[in-house]
This record gives C-alpha cells, sequence and structure tokens, in this order.
C-alpha cells in the first residue's frame, strides 16, 4: 500500500475561518445584506428593486444615458451588425471597426495622442500598470485609490509606497523616500475618489511630480463626462491635461455601458497593444458594449455640458439638503479660485459599520437605495452611505428621498451631525 502525504494545511481553510464571516452570516440571517440586492428595471432615478418602487441614490449612471434612445440604438445597430460577441482578443480576431472609432473619439476628446480600449475599466488599471512598472520602480498611491490601481500595482512587483488620503505633505515625503529606491517613480490618484466623492488636489501633485521628476497617472472613472468643460475631467477642470502622462476612464459611469481605457502619449499606447496582459489575454467588449459606449460618446461631445450642469446641480441639491438635516457629509474639497468643488457622489458619514447597515436597510425600507462603505473599503470607524446623482434625477425624486431620509435618521440618535 503506498502511503500518501498531504499538505500542512487545506487552502479553503480561510473560507471557512475568515475574520467577517461570522458577521455576514448574522447579516444574512437578518435580511440586513445591502449587496447583490436584485435590480428589476433600467437604472434610472426611480428603478424596481425586490418588487418595490425605490429612488435609485447608488447609481454611477450620472448623465442618465443607460436609458437614453440613441445609446440604445447604437448597441441595437452593433449587435446586428457584429453579432452578441467577439470570441477572442482585440490583439487575434476582436478589434472592430467600432474598438477603432471609439479609441480615436476618446483620443479627440481627450486630445491625447492615442487611446486603448479595454474590456473592463477593472482590466485598463491593471493591465497598465502591470505593463508600464516592474520590480525596479516605485509606485506612489494615495491610500483611497480605487481597488484595481493597488492591484495593478502588486502585479507589477514595484515598490508600492501608499500616502494618506489627499495629504501632500505626505505624498512629498513618499516622492523623497523614492530617489532613493534607484528605479523609475509613477503616482498613481483618482481624480475624484470613488467612495468620499472628494477631487483630487490635483495642482498640487502635479506641482510635486515636477519637482521630484515623477511620472503621474490620473484614474478620471469618475470624472469622465462629469468634470471639465468638455467633460474629459479632473485634469481638465483643473487646465492641467499637459502635464498628466496617462490617464484612464471608465464606461460604467457617464458612458453608460462596460469597458474602460487608457489615454496617453502614442508610444505608451502602442507598448500597451502589445505588453498588456489583461489587453492581450481577454476577449474583446461584446459590439452592443463598444457600440453604447460611442453612442454615449457622441451624446456627450454634442450636448453633455447641460445634462453635467444638471448632474452637478443636483449633486449641490442634495448635499445642501443632507446638511440641513444635520448630517455629516464628506467635503468635496475646493477648487483653484477656493469656491467648492462639485461631483456627483455625496456620502454621509455614519461612522459604525451595524449601524450603517442598519440605516442603509431602514432607508431601503423607506424607499431609497444608497451603497454602504464599511471597512475595508473605508478605515475603521470611518463607514458612510454613500449617494450619488444622475442629471435624469428631477427635484421631486430628490425632495421625496431627503423627506424618507429626515423620518428615518429619526431613529438613529447617534449618528454624526454636523454642529
Amino acid at each position: 500500500m503506498t502511503e500518501t502525504t498531504r499538505p500542512a494545511a487545506d487552502v479553503f481553510e480561510k473560507v471557512r475561518t475568515h475574520d467577517r464571516r461570522e458577521q455576514l452570516e448574522a447579516a444574512k440571517q437578518a435580511d440586513l445584506l445591502p449587496y447583490f440586492r436584485v435590480l428589476a428595471s433600467e437604472a434610472g432615478p426611480v428603478v424596481t428593486m425586490e418588487g418595490r418602487e425605490t429612488i435609485m441614490l447608488g447609481s454611477n449612471n450620472y448623465l442618465g444615458l443607460t436609458g437614453d434612445p440613441r445609446v440604445k440604438q447604437a448597441a441595437r445597430d452593433a449587435l446586428e451588425t457584429y453579432g452578441t460577441g467577439l470570441t477572442g482578443s482585440r490583439l487575434l480576431n476582436g478589434t472592430t471597426p467600432l474598438h477603432l472609432e471609439l479609441e480615436r473619439e476618446l483620443a479627440d476628446w481627450m486630445q491625447t495622442d492615442d487611446v486603448v480600449v479595454y474590456t473592463t475599466g477593472h482590466q485598463a488599471n491593471v493591465g497598465a500598470l502591470s505593463a508600464v512598472l516592474g520590480p525596479k520602480d516605485t509606485v506612489i498611491c494615495d491610500s483611497a485609490d480605487h481597488a484595481s490601481i493597488l492591484d495593478g500595482c502588486k502585479l507589477s512587483g514595484a515598490k508600492l509606497r501608499p500616502f494618506r488620503h489627499n495629504q501632500m505633505e505626505k505624498l512629498e515625503k513618499m516622492l523623497d523616500r523614492a530617489t532613493g529606491d534607484g528605479g523609475g517613480v509613477l503616482v498613481v490618484v483618482d481624480g475624484v475618489f470613488s467612495m468620499e466623492g472628494d477631487l483630487c488636489n490635483l495642482p498640487e501633485v502635479v506641482e510635486l511630480c515636477e519637482r521630484y521628476g515623477a511620472r503621474l497617472m490620473v484614474d478620471e472613472a469618475h470624472a469622465v463626462g462629469v468634470l471639465g468643460e468638455r467633460g474629459a475631467g479632473s485634469a481638465e477642470l483643473f487646465g492641467l491635461e499637459d502635464k498628466v502622462d496617462l490617464r484612464m476612464g471608465t464606461f460604467s459611469k457617464s458612458l453608460a455601458s462596460c469597458g474602460g481605457f487608457i489615454a496617453g502619449p502614442g508610444d505608451v499606447i502602442e507598448y500597451l497593444r502589445v505588453s498588456s496582459r489583461p489587453f492581450i489575454f481577454s476577449a474583446a467588449s461584446v459590439p452592443a458594449a463598444v457600440g453604447a459606449a460611442l453612442g454615449a460618446l457622441r451624446v456627450i461631445r454634442s450636448e453633455g455640458r447641460e445634462l453635467m450642469d444638471r448632474l452637478l446641480d443636483n449633486a449641490r441639491y442634495l448635499r445642501r439638503g443632507f446638511r440641513e438635516l444635520g448630517l455629516r457629509v464628506v467635503e468635496p474639497g475646493k477648487l483653484p479660485d477656493g469656491t467648492e468643488a462639485t461631483t456627483p457622489v455625496v456620502p454621509v458619514i455614519v461612522g459604525e459599520d451595524w449601524q450603517a447597515v442598519l440605516l442603509w436597510k431602514a432607508l431601503y425600507e423607506a424607499g431609497v437605495y444608497t451603497n454602504v462603505a464599511i471597512h475595508p473599503a473605508v478605515p475603521p470607524g470611518g463607514a458612510l452611505l454613500r449617494t450619488s446623482l444622475m442629471a435624469t434625477h428631477e427635484r421631486e425624486h430628490l425632495d421625496r428621498a431627503l423627506e424618507i431620509f429626515e423620518r428615518t435618521i429619526a431613529q438613529f440618535p447617534d449618528l454624526p451631525r454636523d454642529a
């Protein structure tokens, strides 16, 4: 009889013993799990979720274009022409004229040499960072950067030096330390931070990168289609487009589809096309998604200013309403002229994880859907309800949401309040 040797541990053991399992099970038992809720309608300002009409304050459909007839028609046209899928990567057999049109129009919109389109936004960050960085390099990230940025940095093998969220003195300290690391240095920041909804202090980031000779990449996922006169993002808003080396954007927010892109110098983009593993080894975006993104981009470029103004006006209105209710909201930051910035993300600070979940459930039962951010998505004790706006929200939607908030928070006397 042959004696077998077994591994010292079961790799699945962490699945059964992870530190949040008990909390997850308790939330499921009490129907308090704020995730995987079923949407049964279009992602509009009012949706059908699990059999009830709900005001949607948890969508990234910032310009409301997922329901626009022109965008839908562009998706249908692509579907009829190219079928349901391309069954291969962009490198091999998945590049269509639509991909090339979208890349050309994005490059013109972003005013960069070139653009490469990825199947998802996550792949865009992972693919770009893992390709341009190597083990001899250093990458410096804001602690609130999107998870896909951190994933790309880890995959690259570069030395990671994080700095405290939006703290410029901490960024400078990391840049100073990186001068002794011996390789190239890349700073990566979000233009608009996805959970907090605040703006990056991009002017100071640019100044520090120039002083220390570092390259700069900005994730504009929550800024494209939202900020700047053209809607090209935070770099345009601050007039710093020529100072940012690489810009990333997604199609799953303002562009009403799914996918992502990297915009930048022609030689870098060409290098990504032949070296970025998530690009080379992933199937191309389905034609309907590419068609929808191209249709949405054309709407934004022709009449987006009105949509962006309406969106940001809605964000200001909801933020003012929350403040009048005494709720604490994350401040979005300041523009160079000293005025308050506005982004479509308006988070309400709650504090403790369970209280955030209970408040979410009470609001959901009353007819308002929000996103819950708890540790590790936010620092311990920093749980919040992330609300986000659409250009298609009417005042009656927001007034009704504020009324529901007012009634509901009366049940939560321990909520953090503004003085």
